[in-house]
């Protein structure tokens, strides 16, 4: 493996593993939603560290706010707790338009996944009783990497290699109502979901779909969980994006935006649920850490401020007219999907690693979904300017 833009004198190989592929870009410093290289080429981020980056680079708050934190404590396991965690998770439960009454802090998506799973499970075990132990999960699904989130991500690419995986595993068409009612029975602990699907080709759902998985779950007494790690805290332009669709969801699922950049995730717990864990149930030894609470409580500050949500919608419209404007123009660019600030279309050019590649050189970064989509998830902050700039990166890609 080997670094991409380096400067003479940097060792060129890379002491990881081949999963991340033969060539890796060194990024060396941000600000804002540019990146530069340790070339010193700088770079629009379409990509957002994988929708993880929603305030941008180079903040110095959130660098004051860890920093702080740090001098005070940095770690204390879950023995204990601390005044950050407990303010953030008051902050969490405060925000409609759901009742919750706990969270639980975890690293990750895939294991607030994990998490969100296992309540499922212990729930029905302790309110329905042996048997109904079972998992419903939808086409086009992506969860997480490990051992049960992977066993809900029906992708033969992620989970050929790592077979048998979790048994008690359904998947059902996504956004079909009738093969929905028809699968989901009384012998189901959980049905997880997402809202739209980040690499699922960015599928929307569709409000009778999320009418029926309410109706669907409240009938079997099923834990509907929402996975919201990716369109949580604003990025579809509502705070969740099962807002949008009028899903009711019983857990929900956080990570990517929520500590800045830091590895922190959460799972949203109602009282039914909250009722039937007894201690000892699950745990963590770093998830919920005081710098990691501390800098996402001014994460969740910041993006609750008055306006910001309103801007990141207009934001959305804004990218969405510049895509149908690429549309319009270019036979290459296909259907337009996602909402708010996580949008992509297909690429009909051939394959979308090269368009990636090429949007690369002219200075841009962006991702990919599906089978052949260009994904774009930038940072919540970037201004209608930057996106026209990387709107006309995209066409010259495009030519």
């Amino acid at each position: 493996m080997e670094m991409k833009n380096v400067p003479q004198g940097v060792e060129a190989n890379l002491p990881f593993p081949r999963q991340y592929g033969s060539e890796l870009l060194v990024i060396r410093k941000g600000r804002g939603v540019w990146l530069q290289d340790i070339a010193g080429k700088t770079y629009l981020d379409f990509a957002g560290g994988i929708a993880v980056n929603a305030l941008g680079y180079g903040r110095a708050d959130l660098a004051r706010t860890a920093y702080r934190q740090m001098r005070k404590i940095n770690h204390i396991s879950n023995l204990f707790t601390t005044e950050p965690a407990l303010a953030l998770a008051r902050a969490m439960l405060a925000r409609g338009p759901w009742k919750f009454s706990s969270v639980f802090f975890g690293n990750s998506g895939t294991e607030a996944n994990e998490a969100a799973l296992k309540y499922a499970r212990l729930h029905a075990m302790r309110t329905k009783g042996p048997g109904h132990e079972k998992l419903l999960c939808f086409s086009g699904a992506f969860h997480g990497r490990t051992i049960g989130s992977l066993s809900c991500t029906p992708t033969p690419k992620y989970q050929a290699p790592y077979l048998p995986l979790l048994p008690g595993v359904a998947v059902a068409p996504y956004n079909d109502v009738q093969a929905l009612r028809s699968t989901l029975t009384d012998g189901f602990a959980g049905v997880i979901v997402e809202v739209v699907q980040g690499e699922g080709g960015l599928a929307c759902m569709t409000p009778e779909f999320a009418e029926a998985l309410n109706e669907t779950c409240r009938k079997t007494n099923t834990v509907l969980i929402v996975d919201e790690v990716q369109t949580g805290i604003t990025r579809t332009g509502t705070f969740y994006a099962s807002e949008g669709v009028g899903l009711q969801p019983d857990l929900i699922t956080l990570a990517k935006p929520l500590a800045g950049g830091l590895p922190l995730s959460a799972v949203l717990i109602p009282d039914k649920i909250h009722d039937v864990i007894h201690q000892g149930d699950h745990g963590t030894t770093f998830g919920g850490g005081p710098v990691t609470t501390a800098v996402a409580l001014k994460v969740w500050e910041t993006v609750n401020q008055p306006g910001f949500q309103a801007r990141v919608k207009d934001a959305g419209d804004f990218l969405s007219q510049g895509l149908e404007g690429l549309r319009s123009r270019h036979s290459s660019v296909g259907e337009i999907s996602g909402r708010g600030l996580l949008r992509g279309f297909e690429y009909k050019g051939g394959d979308v690693k090269d368009l990636l590649a090429r949007l690369q050189q002219k200075g841009m970064l962006a991702l990919r979904t599906g089978t052949n989509m260009l994904r774009i998830a930038p940072p919540l902050v970037i201004t209608k300017n930057e996106i026209q700039k990387g709107i006309d990166i995209i066409e010259e890609a495009l030519q």
